[in-house]
């Protein structure tokens, strides 16, 4: 090697390396260089086993020489460190701030002012909706959006922002040798061109378990506030906002049916503060005290102003309020109705193919967001 490796690299690039640990390090031996030239015994009585102190002081470490290879493939493929200008101020503010970030894509957006959107992996077809008309019309508004590249929510809302124009930002739970899951494959190539695909864990590393709570204290690190959109219970989701709380980011939640499993996350986190969310404004008035933000174009479905049936025949109209707010099915109907079975499908048809309702998983239809 012609020059030593960052040592901040050689610290995150080093498995059973934390920051925790080497800060505790570097309070002991007074600055991070220094790590480097003690002695395995040394750092070993300072609470690291002999096989990581073993591997962080070797330069051909298999981590290490993985993350160099990665960083040498491609322009874009980035280190920043904690010494680094381009390293997030909100992650500074952080206890267990990350040792450093590897970056694909620009890493100016990390300061950005950013909403992070979290969600389920499996939501509702108003969920999903909500993910991406929410992420595009705060992304017109100048807010970045950052989240976890995860099915479901994540993707809609980094595809929603990527359609209103602002970056975004995917922070991941493996390292970026590889995308996860590897249906987003696109998606991230989208993200690194507009924004950036960023992880704490080096080259090497898969997506583990473990790895995903670390990976939400940093989406919720980097943003001002976070928005739950649709979670069940038991999502992590529940875990980015908890977070984000301990942090003293601000906390939204979008409720919903209270007959939808995937909605009762986001109701438990309101009735614990979280500040209920029907219209993008709700969210913008909370963060324009902090900082200044632009407005978009009009949008009925995020502004909180009721969407047009103009066009629809009154029967159709009648129809629709009828539907109500809840999934619903076609038996459903038939009774709230007094039509035949018949009758209720080709009116729910009509409705679909102008996108006023959508079909759902067991057969069940939903007033679509925007039409609600």
């Amino acid at each position: 090697m012609n020059q030593p490796p960052d040592p901040w690299l050689r610290i995150a690039a080093t498995p059973g390396m934390t920051a925790t640990a080497a800060r505790r390090l570097i309070e002991a031996l007074g600055d991070v260089r220094t790590i480097f030239r003690a002695t395995p015994g040394r750092l070993a009585s300072l609470g690291l086993s002999p096989e990581v102190a073993g591997k962080l002081l070797d330069e051909a470490n298999p981590g290490l020489i993985a993350a160099l290879q990665w960083m040498e493939e491609r322009d874009e493929h980035r280190f920043v460190s904690p010494e680094d200008r381009s390293y997030p101020s909100r992650l500074r503010e952080l206890p267990d701030p990350p040792a450093g970030l590897f970056v694909h894509g620009r890493t100016d957006v990390l300061e950005d002012p950013m909403i992070a959107m979290v969600g389920s992996r499996n939501p509702s077809p108003g969920g999903l909706e909500n993910a991406f008309e929410f992420a595009s019309y705060l992304s017109r508004c100048g807010l970045a959006i950052v989240s976890g590249l995860a099915l479901g929510v994540d993707g809609g809302a980094h595809r929603g922002a990527l359609a209103g124009g602002s970056p975004t930002v995917a922070v991941c739970g493996n390292g970026l040798d590889r995308i996860y899951p590897p249906q987003h494959r696109d998606l991230a190539a989208a993200i690194a061109r507009n924004g950036a695909v960023v992880s704490e864990f080096p080259p090497g590393v898969p997506p583990r378990r473990e790895n995903f709570p670390r990976r939400n204290r940093i989406i919720s690190g980097l943003s001002l506030g976070v928005l739950v959109v649709e979670a069940g219970l038991r999502s992590g989701s529940l875990i980015t906002a908890r977070l984000a709380g301990e942090q003293g980011r601000e906390v939204f939640a979008i409720p919903g049916s209270i007959h939808n499993p995937m909605t009762k996350g986001c109701h438990l986190l309101i009735k614990q503060g979280a500040k209920l969310v029907e219209s993008a404004e709700d969210i913008l008035a909370e963060l324009r005290s902090v900082i200044d933000l632009g407005s978009a174009p009009a949008n009925q479905a995020l502004s909180g102003e009721e969407a047009s049936d103009e066009g629809l025949a009154p029967e159709y109209v009648d129809f629709l309020e009828l539907c109500g707010h809840d999934p619903f099915s076609v038996d459903q109907m038939v009774a709230r109705t007094k039509l035949t079975s018949a009758e209720v499908s080709s009116m729910l048809l009509i409705l679909e193919l102008q996108g006023f309702v959508e079909s759902g998983p067991g057969g069940r239809y939903s007033r679509t967001s925007k039409r609600s």
